[in-house]
């Protein structure tokens, strides 16, 4: 197995019940791309006018959100709390999230379905006691940079004091991160058995082959 790090800034998102129509409003759900949606990552929040796909990128800031203060605007860990991606189902709360170049989001809890949906898009969440949470959030908040390494090879997360803090991942969500496998890449390694089965099939139940 192929051993994979990520290295960053932490972007504290200080609530619980972070739901899916938050992360992304449904206005820009009607491309199917699973790109170009990381500008309206917590739109809602990240601007004071609205807009659509087609509007464009002349937006006016809403200058007390987390994701337009530095340094959290170039930061690839968010941080969260309970029950964060509920709400509706949407693949494009993952996509936006990946999109604006977050790699990791960490929280007491995730929604069931936002859950899946990273699954089958590899985005990694990773979810700790909600005093190792509140302790990322309020030193995020109060210091000029909060940068985390976490290790999904050996399943901790070092802070900045050199702690480390261990994380349960199960190994299939770990092997899918890891070497980057989608649905179809996971059915292809077992091609042979595939196969095998469909020529079991074809000469115990030919008829169901015949075109005439």
């Amino acid at each position: 197995m192929k051993s994979r790090s990520y290295h960053g800034q932490v972007i504290p998102i200080n609530r619980d019940n972070v739901d899916t129509d938050l992360i992304i409003p449904k206005q820009y759900l009607k491309s199917i791309k699973k790109s170009g949606f990381g500008p309206y990552l917590f739109d809602s929040l990240r601007y004071k006018d609205t807009a659509t796909l087609d509007s464009g990128n002349h937006r006016e800031e809403n200058p007390d959100f987390i994701l337009n203060r530095q340094p959290f605007r170039e930061g690839n860990i968010l941080v969260s709390k309970t029950n964060f991606g509920c709400g509706s189902s949407r693949e494009h709360a993952v996509w936006a999230i990946q999109n604006y170049g977050i790699n990791v989001v960490i929280a007491e809890s995730f929604a069931d379905i936002f859950s899946r949906n990273s699954f089958k898009n590899g985005l990694l969440l990773i979810s700790l006691d909600s005093q190792i949470i509140d302790i990322i959030i309020q030193s995020s908040l109060s210091s000029n940079s909060y940068l985390l390494d976490v290790n999904l090879a050996e399943n901790k997360i070092l802070l900045p004091n050199d702690k480390e803090i261990p994380f349960l991942i199960s190994d299939s969500f770990k092997e899918r991160i890891i070497n980057d496998l989608d649905d179809i890449e996971l059915t292809l390694r077992h091609k042979d058995q595939i196969k095998n089965y469909e020529d079991q099939i074809k000469s115990t139940k030919p008829w169901l082959f015949n075109n005439d």
